[in-house]
């Protein structure tokens, strides 16, 4: 049985880091907040229940730690995972109580996380839900580092990661915990990859600009302008690119596909439209809004794809490599969201 809740905390923490390699690579992020995020679920939805951050240097040591529960005001979801009961988050802060402090704890730094989209995507529906947006330009996988960094394990899970590293889980899916742990193994890959001078991963982060609960009004605004890139490579990676979502059957696209969206030419009914990266719209309303106007949403790119929206053109992601390969117009999501104000119909189909 897991234990339960602990209260909201905050506070320093000792350091306890080895001193950072010489050279140290220049353009290397200047702070890093390691989040941990436990949640009623896994969908587009679902709510934070608990959330960690600690805070970490130049060269990740540990600088300060924050902790709190949040009253998802539904039910908790898988409390055998977790262990915050109904009754155990009834007197705990409603996420918008807590967001201006957790945003202080995010400011100015690279978010890391593992599996980082999860945790980010979560956090910027809650931030807009809020009404507001996490100050948070960028985030880092440890998943992803550990790849890149070709650590012999036999799986990219969390205890695997700190077990490779030595560091001692103490309360498995415990948000604080799990950032402890997570702040511990991640400086000895920052050292590894410092050493070897290796860019680091960064994934452009997007914060949402528009939000929609299941039955509630759309919050208009268009896309903020992407962030400026710090030392590495900055990735594309975006709220649809990630296996814990589950699959949503769209109905079939009634109309034949005309082709590939022409230079400075409309949307036509049919065509085969594709996404890739952060988006300011949450993705499943923006490919929701597609289908709405006879559009083809699809899952991958091809030669038949018509078009790629992307906010992050340049981004090695397999979709933007591929758009590239064969030739497919590639435009972001304004022009898109534009474009979309008036699609042409079908031929055939009366407008």
């Amino acid at each position: 049985m897991p234990a339960p809740a602990s209260p909201r905390t905050t506070g320093p923490t000792p350091e306890h880091a080895a001193g950072a390699p010489t050279p140290w690579p220049a353009g290397y992020p200047e702070g890093y907040a390691v989040v941990d995020v436990e949640t009623t679920g896994l969908g587009r939805h679902d709510r934070i229940v608990s959330a960690a951050v600690y805070r970490l240097d130049a060269y990740g040591r540990v600088q300060d730690h924050w902790y709190s529960p949040v009253n998802p005001q539904r039910d908790p979801g898988p409390v055998w995972i977790h262990g915050l009961t109904t009754a155990v988050l009834a007197k705990a802060p409603l996420f918008p109580e807590v967001a201006a402090e957790l945003a202080e704890r995010l400011a100015g730094r690279v978010l890391v996380a593992h599996n980082a989209v999860f945790d980010w995507s979560m956090l910027a529906r809650e931030f807009a839900r809020a009404r507001s947006t996490a100050p948070v330009e960028h985030r880092l996988c440890t998943i992803v580092l550990a790849k890149e960094l070709r650590l012999p394990l036999a799986n990219h899970k969390l205890e695997t990661l700190a077990a490779h590293y030595g560091v001692e889980q103490r309360r498995a899916h415990h948000a604080l915990d799990d950032a402890r742990v997570l702040a511990e193994a991640f400086r000895p890959s920052l050292h590894l990859a410092a050493a070897a001078e290796l860019p680091l991963p960064l994934h452009a982060c997007r914060p949402l600009t528009e939000w929609q609960e299941p039955a509630g009004p759309a919050r208009a605004g268009g896309p903020d302008p992407a962030p400026a890139a710090h030392h590495g490579r900055v990735l594309g990676s975006g709220y649809g690119n990630f296996g814990w979502r589950p699959a949503r059957k769209r109905p079939a696209c009634p109309y034949p596909n005309p082709g590939r969206l022409a230079p400075g030419g409309p949307l036509v009914q049919g065509m085969r439209v594709a996404f890739s990266g952060d988006t300011g719209v949450d993705r499943e309303l923006l490919e929701d809004r597609a289908t709405d106007a006879g559009l083809h949403v699809a899952s991958s790119v091809s030669r038949l794809t018509s078009l790629l929206v992307t906010n992050d053109p340049d981004s090695p992601t397999t979709k933007t490599v591929k758009a590239r390969q064969v030739g497919t117009p590639i435009i972001d999501e304004a022009r898109f969201t534009e474009l979309l104000k008036a699609v042409r119909p079908a031929d055939g189909v009366h407008g």
